[in-house]
């Protein structure tokens, strides 16, 4: 061994931390997921978590205030609040504690961690939950306000004392099949009563979100223009019009409901700067956006849909209603004002 590879031998491993990379990117870089990048690390900063998901849910409360954020590879989707109201049944998970508003895909939850690491301002600590791939499901953040001597006992309560070596497994590509029948489809999609109904009628049909959309006719979607979720949100934000913004992860979505009002475009990213609700969207990546009418029994309910390319969904926009309300005409215009593609 020469000096030079022996002084980088010895030369200690700069932790991922101190790196000046954001972990995401960092992993990529190294041919890792991120959750194999924190259970890699070798120190205090990062505790691996027993996979008991429900009781950590459960738990969430007690650190107060956080900031919860859950994204894809598009958008990120940030909310300030208290965790309450949780209820939960088998693998599906529901927080409704405004402005809180989660959807939990518990089947998808496999690692946790907990987070403190070192910074100038003070340490910075969350709780980090993956899929079976090392991606990220949600992350919650403490804040000022949060709870630090709840964040430790948490910590310490599902601490794993002998953790396993990590495994990752790549989630195989859904084959989707069905009658394909676009007659049948739109018949029973015509007679849709409920949102909630839409999902289980694409499985019966074999389809997914976005195959469904190439099956209805021009009453019901209508291509969109590039950036449309920039028209979108500069609309909403001139008209204090309150929107619903979806964003989700394998194993999250969750749901902004309210008004923005600061819109910035930064390079390709198109941001909401609010208090309490931070959304980033990486406009390059919308391959597809579709203005989406489905029916339900008071009226047709109007979304924005975001795909990347893919034919992933990447962002979901209704217009706030009230339950057992029409939608506002509001909304139904501030749609129909977006260029078409």
């Amino acid at each position: 061994m020469d000096a030079s590879s022996l002084a980088a031998a010895l030369t200690p491993a700069v932790p991922f931390f101190a790196t000046g990379k954001r972990s995401r990117d960092l992993a990529r870089e190294r041919g890792l997921s991120e959750a194999e990048l924190l259970a890699e690390h070798d120190g205090p900063e990062v505790v691996r978590l027993r996979p008991e998901m429900a009781a950590i849910v459960e738990a969430l409360p007690s650190l107060g205030e956080v900031m919860s954020l859950t994204r894809n590879e598009a958008a990120v989707h940030e909310i300030v609040g208290t965790f309450g109201e949780i209820s939960l049944s088998g693998h599906m998970g529901l927080v409704l504690n405004p402005p809180l508003d989660l959807r939990l895909l518990l089947k998808h939850w496999h690692h946790a961690f907990a987070v403190e690491l070192p910074d100038e301002k003070g340490p910075r600590r969350s709780l980090q939950i993956f899929d079976a791939a090392g991606e990220a499901v949600i992350k919650i953040h403490l804040r000022p306000a949060s709870d630090v001597a709840a964040f430790e006992t948490l910590r310490e309560r599902f601490a794993d004392p002998a953790p396993q070596p990590l495994a990752v497994v790549a989630y195989p590509v859904e084959e989707l099949t069905g009658t394909a029948d676009a007659e049948a489809f739109r018949r029973e999609f015509a007679a849709m009563r409920d949102v909630h109904e839409f999902f289980p009628m694409l499985r019966r049909h074999g389809l997914d979100r976005r195959g469904s959309l190439d099956l209805m006719d021009e009453a019901h979607v209508r291509r969109l223009g590039q950036g449309a979720a920039t028209a979108l949100l500069n609309a909403a934000s001139e008209q204090a019009l309150p929107i619903m913004c979806f964003v989700g992860s394998r194993g999250c979505i969750q749901i902004f409901t309210g008004k923005v009002k600061t819109i910035k475009a930064m390079g390709p990213w198109i941001n909401v700067l609010d208090p309490g609700f931070d959304l980033h969207l990486r406009e390059d990546l919308v391959a597809e956006a579709f203005e989406v009418r489905k029916p339900s029994k008071d009226g047709d309910l109007t979304t924005v849909e975001l795909y990347d390319s893919e034919r992933r969904l990447i962002a979901q926009f209704y217009g706030e209603r009230r339950r057992d309300h029409p939608e506002e005409d509001a909304w139904r215009q501030l749609t129909a004002g977006i260029a078409g593609g």
